[in-house]
Formats: structure tokens, sequence, C-alpha cells
């Protein structure tokens, strides 16, 4: 926890109501999300219960299993529930826009959409993943058949899953991991994971502060919990009965299981909405939707080659987590450094740690010239008041935050004034490009948060994994070991 997270959360105690971590909004927000609520059944980790799931706050479908423990109804409700993610999936996608030609001469399209899910919790994005794992390898014909639309959806809940991790993205929400990005509550982060009770600390109720707010969201007998686990007392005294009464075949038990899920189900799906409303009031970041349009360039790539592909493997090949680990690292920084330049609150925090500085600039060269080389360069140099506590030594390289292009390094620090070189993005000429250099008298913020230190990186070919990490792997191929994971 930061210092200034530290300072919000007391702030948050003392005024008994949450109190704001940023003042834009880091993510984007669908004009047509798919709201999707999981359950699943107690003591069966993979076994799922019901869903309830909609874009439209007024129309909410559930789907429900009246006996999870029952493989044939357990897959009729997953072929259900692909359906209705297959035409969101194809409705949400928009037209494909024309990009031209790439580097390697081959033509490029992205959709103008892109498909949201969003969840409640980070436990029910879990499920979600845990149940593609168990449905993407379901063979169609044979055996234990099932329908077409379960592989299907367990590939498209797997992939959701694994664009996720990629930190930045948008794809798949979970709203009480956005809620807590944006604001710092009073409570503990075990707390903060209940959605009726953060939302209580950030938009309690007429009469009411957060504390008392959360007081009541915490009872399950007022606030059922947000799933994917129920109420011990709901399994014992509602549920149970319920399911029993299925399974010795009285008149309509299905319909009273449904009923009993609804129950549970629905006071979650108005805090989903409320929490929607909650985001969509901040302004979008500045980079929110560069960050979005990789989403969509992830989607329509994954959509067009999702006929002729297999399910995703069960584990990656040595150079693919290579791949993959630099990838999520690459965009762990970026998604830093992006959010600390679009929003003040974030680089306060750096500012705080020594790792940025703000002030006044005081003097101001711009047309300094570097001759110590065989060619003059353009070298402006910056003298800016700075009351902050840096922590950066002379040669640390900074860029301008508010013109991230614009690199420079620190010459020397003291006595409460930083002098900064400018040595990139002014420009190929000897004078600064208008506008790159600050005046004297402008407010200017520097800090070592830059996007880009990874690079690319060089991996080899898979059939080039060297004997170290077990040599070329084999085609992968999927089988019945695939086939037969275990739901729990």
């Amino acid at each position: 926890m930061s210092a200034l997270t530290a300072l919000a959360r007391l702030e948050a105690v003392a005024a008994r109501r949450a109190r704001p971590l940023a003042t834009v909004r880091h993510c984007h927000l669908s004009a047509t999300p798919l709201v999707v609520i999981p359950l699943r059944l107690a003591g069966e980790a993979g076994a799922p219960l019901a869903v309830m799931l909609g874009g439209a706050r007024d129309e909410p479908v559930l789907l429900a299993v009246p006996q999870p423990r029952n493989r044939d109804l357990r897959f009729a409700f997953a072929a259900e529930l692909g359906k209705v993610l297959l035409e969101y999936v194809e409705a949400s996608r928009g037209v494909a826009e024309d990009l031209g030609p790439s580097k390697d001469g081959e033509d490029r399209v992205r959709y103008t959409g892109a498909p949201q899910l969003v969840l409640p919790n980070t436990g029910g994005v879990a499920f979600l993943r845990l149940l593609g794992r168990s449905t993407r390898f379901r063979r169609t014909e044979g055996e234990h058949a099932v329908e077409p639309a379960v592989p299907a959806l367990g590939r498209w809940l797997t992939w959701f899953a694994e664009r996720r991790d990629r930190p930045g993205s948008s794809l798949t929400l979970a709203l009480t991991e956005a809620l807590r990005l944006h604001w710092a509550t009073g409570q503990s982060s075990v707390e903060d994971a209940n959605l009726a009770a953060l939302l209580g600390w950030i938009d309690p109720p007429d009469g009411l502060d957060g504390p008392a707010a959360a007081t009541i969201a915490e009872d399950p007998a007022r606030t059922p919990p947000a799933g994917p686990a129920t109420d011990p007392k709901f399994d014992n005294d509602v549920l149970a009965p319920a399911i029993a009464a299925f399974d010795e075949g009285a008149d309509g038990a299905g319909e009273r299981v449904r009923e009993a899920l609804r129950t549970q189900l629905a006071p979650t799906w108005e805090l989903c909405w409320r929490a929607l409303d909650l985001l969509a009031a901040l302004p979008e970041g500045a980079s929110v939707a560069g960050r979005w349009e990789r989403d969509r360039d992830a989607f329509t790539h994954f959509h067009q080659t999702f006929a002729e592909g297999v399910p995703q493997a069960r584990r990656d090949s040595a150079v693919g987590a290579a791949r993959r680990l630099h990838r999520l690292e690459r965009a762990q920084e970026s998604y830093e450094a992006q959010r600390a330049f679009d929003d003040p609150l974030v680089m306060a925090e750096y500012r705080l740690e020594g790792l940025a500085f703000g002030g006044t600039v005081t003097e101001a060269d711009p047309e300094r010239l570097d001759e110590s080389g065989k060619r003059p360069k353009l070298r402006p140099r910056l003298r800016v008041a700075t009351e902050d506590p840096l922590r950066l030594e002379p040669g640390a390289t900074v860029c301008d935050a508010a013109r991230p292009k614009v690199k420079g390094k620190i010459v020397e620090y003291g006595a409460g004034e930083v002098l900064v070189e400018l040595t990139g993005g002014l420009g190929k000429k000897l004078t600064p490009e208008p506008g790159t250099v600050p005046e004297a008298g402008a407010r200017v913020v520097f800090t070592s948060v830059t996007e880009g230190s990874f690079g690319p990186a060089r991996f080899p070919e898979h059939e080039e994994t060297p004997w170290t990490h077990g040599g070329p792997p084999a085609e992968y191929v999927p089988d019945a070991r695939d086939a037969g994971e275990a739901w729990s």
C-alpha cells in the first residue's frame, strides 16, 4: 500500500465515506457490456449452480441447474450459457475497419466493437476461468457428446480469462477490483472484496454513512453474497430442500430451485449496475482508448481464427511461456506509466516515493546546443524549483509527464532545485518544436516512470527450443487426457 493510499484510507475512516484515489477512469466501459453473476455449488469448485446475465438493466436472464451433480443437466446449462455468450460476442463486434497493410505486407483489419464481460468480483472471474477449462475440451461426437456450444463456450471463457491477465485490459472487468482502483474505503482489503460493502462506503444510501451501510451489506440475510459461493444458511435451509424435492420428482421442484436462486442473484444484479453507474460518472483517462484498441485487436484476431483453431493447451510451451511473461511485464510497465500520465493523483504517489518531482521552471534555455561531439545536438536545459523529496541520482532518465515523448536526464539536484537536460522528443532540427520545451514560470512534472524500458525481446522459435527447456515441443493436439480434466 502506498503512502497516498494509506492516507486516503485514514481520511475515509475520519469522513466515514470512501475517498477518491483517481480523478479519471482507468478502464474502458462498453456501451453494451454483458453483466455475468455466476454461482457454484458449495463443496464443488467447478459445478455451476446458476448464472444471471444480460446486457440491459431491466432484462436479466437466469440460467440454473436444478441438480448440479447431474452431468447431463450441467452440460445442458453450459450449452445454454454458451449460446447466450456466442450471440453476445457476434452482436458486439461491429464491422471490420481496414487498417492498411502491416510491416510484412498483410492486410490488417480491426472490429469497431468488442465484447466486455462484467462480473461482481474476482471470485466470479476465477470461476469462469475454471468453467472454461472444464468445457473447452468436451467432444461433440462419440461417448458423452455435448452440444457444439459447450466447447465453444470453454474456448471463449478461457480467452476472456487470459486477456484479463494482461494489465490494462478491459475485456473482463471485476467490479470490486475496478472500484478499489478508484476509491479507498475505511475497511480492510478483505472487506473490500464484498461488492455490497464496498458500494456502501462509496455510495451509501440516504441517511447512512459508509460503516453503517457496510454493516448492513455484510448481513447475508439482507444482502446475499455476490458469488460464486452462496450463504451456508441459504444452502441448508432453502437450496438443499429444493434440490432434494427435485430429485424426488416433486411437481414444480425445478422452478422452486430457480426462484430460490433468483432471490440470491437479483440483489447483486442491481449492485453491479450501480457500480457501473459510478464508474461511468468518471471521465475516461486519455490512454484508455488506446488500450481498448489493443483489446479490439486481440478480439479481432481470436474471432477470425476461432473456426480453424483448437482449444487452448492446458500448459504453455517453454517459449510460449517466456513470450507470454514478457508481454505481461511490458503491459504492466506501460499500464502503470499511462495511469500516472493520465492522473495527477496517481502521479502524486510517485512524487511521494521520490520517483517523480513537480515544480516551477525558474530558468529555461530552450535553444542550448551540445557541441562536444562531431555534430551539435539540441540539448535544452531547465532549472526546476521543487519541494518534492527526490530520490533520483544525477544521470537518471526522466520524461515530462505532460509530454511523455520528451525525454531528459537529471544533471544536478540540490537546495530544492533540479537541473534537467532534455535529450529527446524535441524534433530533428537544432531548434525545438513549438510547445516541447516549457518556458520559465511553467508548472512541470518530471518522472522516471516511462514506457518501453523493456523493449522488444528475442526468443527462439518453438522448433529451436533448447534442450535445457525440454527441446522442441510436439505439435499440440487435444487428446482424451485433456477432455478428462476434473470439474473440481
